[in-house]
């Protein structure tokens, strides 16, 4: 009785200080989340205003990735975008912890929080260690229709070159305010 007293108390003191460490490496996460989404945007407005919806297609399938791949080598981390509905299978499929941070920012949004603040971030154990896990939700802003809303949002031209370049694309049918997906980062720690 004693030990699980003694153990109890102990679960208890270290709370605080979980909280506190998960709170910084939330706030070290949107630090390298917040530039990526800006730079993305930029990089997606200025191939949109150079060359029609259609550039902005290899934004996402080219430009992105890098900038993804660059910041996780700087990092140390795994920076990815995922979705339930992906464009590119073999990038954007959530993984299990994903697919419930997915579930997670979906009930915040159907709950009424506003888009700059889903998020969901844990510590978790994993078979090879413990990592900092961290999802910043991404929503279908009204340009992005253009690429991502409905068959009568999506321009022949657009339509075209989304075959042609993700043939097993499920990234449609989405409204602005819609959770398109998100940002996510896994940190060994």
């Amino acid at each position: 009785m004693k030990k699980l007293l003694l153990l109890s108390a102990l679960l208890v003191l270290s709370m605080p200080a979980m909280a506190d460490k998960l709170e910084r490496y939330r706030e070290e996460s949107r630090a390298v989340v917040g530039p990526f989404m800006q730079q993305l945007m930029a990089e997606n407005k200025k191939a949109v205003s150079e060359g029609g919806h259609e550039s902005a297609i290899q934004v996402c399938k080219d430009i992105a990735p890098a900038m993804a791949g660059e910041i996780s080598r700087k990092q140390g981390i795994k920076l990815t975008r995922v979705s339930n509905k992906v464009r590119n299978p073999l990038l954007g499929t959530p993984d299990g912890w994903e697919q419930k941070a997915l579930k997670k920012l979906e009930t915040q949004l159907a709950k009424g929080a506003k888009p700059e603040t889903l998020e969901f971030a844990e510590i978790v154990k994993e078979p090879n260690g413990k990592y900092l896990r961290y999802m910043k939700g991404i929503v279908l802003q009204p340009a992005c229709v253009a690429c991502h809303g409905s068959e009568s949002d999506i321009s022949p031209a657009v339509k075209t070159r989304l075959s042609e370049e993700y043939p097993h694309d499920l990234a449609t049918g989405y409204k602005p305010g819609d959770l398109r997906g998100g940002v996510s980062i896994k940190r060994r720690l």
